[in-house]
């Protein structure tokens, strides 16, 4: 065991623990305050709010609310007092030591006081202990004094020290702390005494605030006459006997009226001056002021220009406002003008009333608001009164809330303007529509009509699909508002389809853009809609000759043919500048020469027109080839579907399927047999999705093909129709899962299909052929190229095929003839490999084989 010396931190006797005294005395008073202000700090807190209240005037108050405060506040600090004596605790000097020893590793202070209880008479023992002794003196040299830690955050929760202590500082810096100490600052001091210390009474005029004026201080003004804004508030106050001090004013209305405060010897006036008039104050210091009184005139507004409409349909109002100082709001109503409105078609019956629509007037974000110009752009080309007759009201307000208006003025409310007729045919009957339900029937009536020629007149697909689902729920009836909307929002989606159109072919994009133009220009559209229809007739002019050079890249920049003579050639400089001249035509308000040089425009495009559509015939019979396998597929699989549903259905299914083969066999074996199916897989869809997209497909095939202006270009394009149609069916069928019924109607879409190829191709054999006599007449004429008889001979390839116009490379005598034509065909093949695999043939020679095969 240790024996323990006596306490070193009494006797102080052992050098080491000398040598740290001063440190443990320190760390001792440090314990002395932070046990005080643990014990104290909410006596403290106290005395630092009495210093605080006593800087700010406390002795000034009443004499009964002094005192009262004074003894609560002493009773308050001596049980805080009370509660802190009970708490404290008057650190030992052991303490301090044992907190300085806690510091240092291994206590060594605690090490320093202990001795040998056994082996002292052993030499080495003692020698070993003496080593320690010194091993921990070392490490008492290290002693340093420890700081307070009061802690006092854990008790003191809601910080009520630091409260006390932010109050103690104010009064400090922004107090008086000279009136704890003045004699005069005597408990339950009186105003008297305040008013001798300064003057009698005080007064401010504060201008409004919108008008940007400071507030005067009355006492310092050194002039008599004021001219203030009206509206400016006066504020007035009195100290003394408010019996002793005379006061007069004759600038408000009415007059203002003694308002006392808590206590009798304080008064105060306060006014609102609207009107020329005196102030005067007669006692200690009095004064008199004259007060001329600015007027604030009422805002003024107005239309600085007409009503703009720009080409989607915005409206730009350009306005004036200006007012004396400042505007501060401002707002657009617009209401019906419904005697200007002609009566007829569908608003002839009153219209459903409406709310006066308003829009609110934009304000300058910086600058002076006395005096701006400003432009409302509002989006109103769907309200119900676009481009109707309406009557428009400007209103402004500035900060006193007076209003200034413009008057009604009669206008046309701006929207946009369709120039396709079934565009416009379609929004007037959503306007019809909105005008009152009960033109429900009547639109309906309309639609129909449109949709019994729907093939004819709507090429989109999604557009007659939305035209039969409005009609229905016309048919179904207008029972609230909401249906009624929901139907305009159709409606307009419809035209904006019709009129934006999905045209995928660059051609007719062009050819539509000359058309809206020429509307547009007989219509009298506004400037900005003629510069968009111009732009947009440009890039679609560009695409088209984008287009037409590609093809030439892919076909070799070939020469152009006997036909093509070089008044066809234009460049694109050319084309740019003429449609410029018909832009600054339309400016300068020559329209008749503009329509004249934009028909010379067309007849030029429409001359190029030709080579295009001959271009491109044989990528559009593939691609129709494609989508004809594509919809066998579809339809052989959802044979296979029905199959294994129910059996009865199943067999049903598998007679229309086995049709079908039947007709794929006897007529359509040439358009891909044993060719890998291209259409849209099975990749996570379902068969009526797949049925809709390869619909959409025939649709965008259906923009590309030319229009060649024969009966059997005409019969192609109707029995493509025809097939969108049935695959339409089929889609619908597919959905409901009916496949027996999806099933006829893909193999109606099949044989149309066919039908329509062949018409394309019969169409574009017959312009070929067309063209040929044409050259040949040409050839003639010049001397001849040809053969005898002025014939010109038509060169073949080695398998003997004629090279026919525009590129195309075929013949139209049937080379299917014969028991076996496909095994002639794939003798043919073999044949073509085996030359292609003999190296002795010339590279040209090997070069057109090798093409061949790429392309068979």
């Amino acid at each position: 065991m240790t024996k323990r010396k006596p306490d070193p931190v009494l006797s102080s006797t052992d050098p080491a623990l000398r040598k740290v005294s001063r440190k443990i005395s320190q760390t001792r008073l440090g314990l002395v305050v932070e046990r005080g202000l643990r014990a104290f700090w909410p006596a403290l807190s106290l005395l630092a709010v009495a210093v605080a209240a006593l800087a700010f005037g406390l002795a000034e108050l009443p004499a009964g609310v002094f005192w009262g405060i004074v003894l609560l506040w002493a009773l308050a600090l001596c049980a805080t007092l009370a509660i802190g004596f009970r708490a404290f605790h008057w650190p030992s000097r052991a303490e301090a030591l044992a907190r300085v020893d806690e510091t240092l590793p291994g206590r060594p202070l605690t090490a320093l006081g202990d001795g040998m209880a056994l082996g002292g008479d052993d030499p080495a023992t003692a020698a070993l202990w003496q080593a320690h002794m010194t091993r921990m003196a070392e490490r008492a040299k290290a002693a340093k004094a420890v700081r307070p830690d009061p802690d006092l955050a854990p008790r003191d929760p809601y910080a009520l020290r630091m409260t006390a202590i932010l109050l103690l500082v104010v009064a400090l810096v922004f107090g008086a702390p000279a009136r704890m100490f003045n004699p005069g600052a005597v408990p339950g001091g009186t105003a008297p005494a305040l008013a001798a210390m300064g003057p009698s009474w005080e007064g401010w005029a504060e201008p409004p605030r919108y008008t940007g004026q400071p507030g005067l201080y009355l006492n310092n003004l050194k002039t008599d006459t004021l001219t203030l804004p009206e509206g400016t508030r006066f504020s007035f106050r009195f100290y003394g006997d408010a019996s002793a001090i005379g006061f007069t004013e004759s600038v408000s209305s009415p007059a203002a009226v003694p308002q006392s405060e808590a206590t009798t010897d304080v008064s105060r006036r306060d006014f609102e001056a609207v009107q020329n008039g005196i102030v005067e104050i007669s006692a200690n210091g009095g004064r008199k002021f004259d007060i001329i009184i600015a007027p604030d005139n009422a805002p003024e507004v107005a239309l600085t220009g007409s009503v703009e409409r720009r080409a989607d349909g915005t409206m730009v109002l350009p306005f004036h406002a200006s007012d004396d100082y400042a505007v501060t709001s401002g707002q657009a109503k617009i209401k019906l003008d419904l005697a200007a409105i002609p009566r007829k078609f569908g608003l002839k019956i009153d219209p459903e009333p409406r709310e006066t629509l308003i829009f609110d007037l934009p304000m300058p974000y910086t600058g002076s608001r006395s005096d701006f110009d400003g432009s409302l752009v509002e989006q109103a080309e769907k309200h119900p009164w676009a481009n109707l007759p309406v009557k428009l009201e400007l209103d402004v307000t500035d900060g006193r809330g007076q209003t200034g208006s413009s008057g009604w003025q009669e206008i046309t409310l701006p929207g946009r303007r369709f120039f396709d007729p079934l565009a416009s045919a379609l929004i007037e009957m959503r306007q019809d529509l909105l005008w009152n339900r009960e033109n429900g029937p009547y639109v309906a009536e309309i639609l129909k009509a449109l949709n019994n020629r729907a093939t004819d007149l709507i090429r989109s697909t999604e557009v007659r699909v939305l035209l039969r689902g409005v009609i229905g729920r016309l048919d179904q009836g207008l029972e609230t508002p909401g249906v009624r909307d929901e139907l305009a929002d159709m409606l307009w989606q419809m035209a904006e389809l019709v009129e934006d159109g999905g045209l995928s072919n660059a051609l007719e994009r062009m050819q539509r853009a000359q058309e809206r133009l020429s509307e547009a220009m007989r219509n009298g559209a506004s400037q900005d809609e003629i510069d968009k229809l111009m732009q947009e007739l440009k890039e679609a002019t560009d695409d088209y000759i984008r287009m037409l050079a590609e093809r030439n890249k892919d076909q070799g920049d070939q020469p152009p043919q006997d036909g093509q003579q070089q008044g066809q050639q234009i460049t694109g400089d050319q084309l740019q500048q003429m449609m410029d001249e018909i832009q600054r035509l339309m400016k300068e308000g020559r329209m008749a020469e503009a329509q004249e040089l934009l028909e010379q425009f067309n007849r030029m495009m429409e001359n190029m027109q030709v080579t295009q559509g001959q271009g491109e015939g044989n990528q559009q019979m593939q691609s129709l080839r494609d989508t004809l396998r594509d919809q066998q597929e579809l339809s052989d699989e959802a044979f296979r579907d029905l199959q294994n549903g129910e059996q009865g259905q199943g067999q049903q299914g598998q007679g229309q399927q086995g049709q079908s083969q039947g007709q794929q066999n006897g007529q359509g074996q040439q358009s891909g047999e044993g060719q890998p199916g291209q259409g849209n897989g099975s990749s996570g869809q379902s068969l009526s999705e797949r049925q809709r997209a390869l619909r959409q497909e025939l649709d965008r095939q259906k923009g590309l093909l030319p229009d060649l202006g024969s009966k059997e270009s005409d019969r192609a394009q109707k029995r493509l129709n025809d097939a969108g149609e049935a695959m339409e069916r089929a889609e619908e069928a597919l959905r409901e899962g009916d496949n027996g019924r999806a099933l006829d109607n893909q193999a109606e879409a099949i044989q149309s299909l066919r039908d329509g190829m062949q018409a394309l191709n019969n169409a574009q054999n017959g312009e070929e052929r067309r063209q040929a006599g044409q050259q040949g007449e040409q050839g003639e004429a010049r001397g001849g190229e040809g053969g005898q008889n002025g014939q010109r001979e038509v060169p073949r390839d080695p398998l003997g095929r004629s090279a026919g116009d525009g590129n195309r490379v075929g013949t139209d005598e049937n080379m299917l003839q014969g028991e076996n034509p496909y095994g002639r065909a794939r003798d043919l093949l073999d044949e073509i490999r085996r030359r292609q695999a003999e190296r002795d043939r010339s590279a040209d020679e090997r070069d057109y084989l090798d093409r061949l095969l790429d392309r068979f």
